[in-house]
């Protein structure tokens, strides 16, 4: 995802410079003709705004705090675009290490994969001061076609958890449907345009099923453990919030048991093939 934003944002003209632990991304960043930085203070170098695209908030944090850490070496008024699909609570202490320094925060997790990221045409949630959306306006606008401010800091995450945890049970409910369907005698093929054409149609049944399950290609780029990393946010989520939410929940028991028998690296949209869900 981050090599894909950076290499749109190089064609939309903005100077870019960019950073990964990985030697094979870094390879691939040259290749398109990325400047890549060897560590943090020359990737910080003359830098007026940083992308981040990274695993999980435990690694934000890990990036900006300490000595050697983000918030020690950017200049005061930098602004830091993280479109991490992270943790509220623990962004909200990101937040406040960044501020200590001067250095602003946007939240804008993003939908759209691997090839959304390399296109320019992601679906951006974000959440964050409106001057600083501003100042990032050009940005933000290379990188996706379809932009929402939805509030505050950490709005832009909890409407991304609200989306995947929607993904990952339609996901669960389709292949179950489905699954019905078929040892009734009628196959995906002959109703999944009927579906698509009715009310009980998803993103799930118009896009995943067509272009991902029913060819059997499960390419998505977007993996089992990045999803089950959303879907247990979710369900944290729900949890602090002191709510009861029973169907949600089962949806959280099924993805996290679904450890046992689907790898971290597969990709997410396996999650149909997995047998006797609901048990």
């Amino acid at each position: 995802m981050g090599l894909g934003m950076a290499a749109t944002l190089k064609r939309a003209g903005f100077a870019v410079r960019g950073m990964d632990l990985s030697p094979e991304a870094r390879e691939a960043a040259r290749a398109e003709g990325i400047d890549v930085a060897e560590d943090l203070p020359r990737l910080l170098s003359g830098a007026s705004l940083i992308v981040l695209s990274l695993p999980n908030s435990n690694n934000v944090l890990a990036l900006v705090q300490g000595e050697q850490g983000l918030a020690s070496l950017a200049a005061e008024g930098t602004l830091v675009l993280d479109t991490t699909t992270g943790d509220p609570k623990l962004t909200r202490q990101i937040v406040d290490v960044l501020a200590r320094r001067g250095v602003r925060y946007i939240d804008a997790p993003v939908s759209g994969g691997p090839r959304g990221a390399a296109s320019g045409q992601l679906t951006m949630f974000i959440g964050g001061d409106r001057d600083d959306i501003q100042r990032a306006e050009p940005v933000l606008a290379a990188l996706g076609t379809k932009r929402f401010h939805i509030g505050r800091v950490t709005a832009g995450q909890v409407a991304k958890l609200v989306n995947n945890l929607l993904v990952a049970s339609h996901l669960l409910t389709a292949s179950e449907a489905f699954k019905m369907a078929e040892s009734a005698g009628v196959a995906v093929e002959q109703l999944i345009d009927a579906v698509n054409a009715g009310s009980g149609r998803s993103g799930v049944t118009l896009y995943n099923y067509p272009s991902r399950i029913m060819n059997e290609a499960f390419d998505s780029g977007f993996t089992m453990g990045l999803m089950r990393k959303d879907v247990n946010l979710a369900v944290n989520l729900i949890e602090q919030s002191g709510l009861r939410l029973p169907v949600s929940s089962k949806v959280g028991a099924i993805w996290k048991a679904s450890a046992a028998a689907l790898a971290d690296g597969d990709d997410f949209n396996r999650i149909v093939t997995l047998e006797n869900a609901a048990r």
